[in-house]
C-alpha cells in the first residue's frame, strides 16, 4: 500500500488508471483535461460522447486509448464559490467515486491530478487536505487500488501535498 506525491505529466504515467479533472460535459477543455484529451487522441472524445452529462462529484470511465494508462476516470470536481456551497463534500465525493471506479476495474494503481485547483479555483491547501484524507482512508481500509499517486503540476503544488502527508 502506497500513497505517493510526485511532480509529473499525468499523461505519461504507467498506471492502470489516471483521473481526469473533467467538466460536466466531458468534452475536453483546458489544463489537465485538455492535456489528457490531446495525449489520448480523438478516440477519447468519441468515447466521452456516449455520456450526455456527469454531475459534480461523480465519475465516468473510458479507455485510455493512446495513453500508457489503461483507463481514464473522468471526475468532475466543484467550482469554488465560497466554501459554503458543499464544495468540500463534492470534491471528496469525486475522489471516492474515482477510487470506487478504479476498484471496479480491478486497477492496482491510480494517479490523480489536483482536482478543481486550476480554473475551478479550489484553494490548493484545502483541496490537498481532502485528497490526502480520502486516498489515505482508502488505503487504510485495505482496498484496491493499493498504489495511489497524487500528481503535482509544479514544485509549489508538490510542497502543498507533501505538507498534508506529514
Amino acid at each position: 500500500m502506497a500513497l505517493e506525491v510526485i511532480i509529473a505529466d499525468i499523461t505519461t504515467l504507467q498506471v492502470d488508471a489516471i483521473v481526469n479533472a473533467a467538466n460536466e460535459r466531458l468534452r475536453g477543455g483546458g489544463g489537465v483535461d485538455g492535456a489528457i484529451h490531446r495525449a489520448a487522441g480523438p478516440q477519447l472524445l468519441e468515447a466521452c460522447r456516449q455520456y450526455a452529462h456527469c454531475a459534480t462529484g461523480e465519475v465516468r470511465v473510458t479507455p485510455g486509448f493512446r495513453l500508457p494508462a489503461k483507463h481514464v476516470i473522468h471526475a468532475v470536481g466543484p467550482v469554488w464559490r465560497d466554501g459554503r456551497e458543499g464544495e468540500d463534500e463534492l470534491l471528496a465525493s469525486a475522489y471516492r467515486n474515482a477510487l470506487l471506479a478504479a476498484e471496479s476495474l480491478a486497477a492496482q494503481s491510480i494517479a490523480f491530478p489536483a482536482i478543481s485547483t486550476g480554473i475551478y479555483g479550489f484553494p490548493r491547501e484545502r483541496a490537498a487536505q481532502i485528497a490526502v484524507r480520502e486516498t489515505g482512508n482508502w488505503l487504510a481500509a485495505g482496498r484496491s487500488p493499493t498504489r495511489i499517486i497524487l500528481v503535482a503540476f509544479d514544485a509549489e503544488a508538490e510542497a502543498v501535498l507533501k505538507a498534508q502527508l506529514s
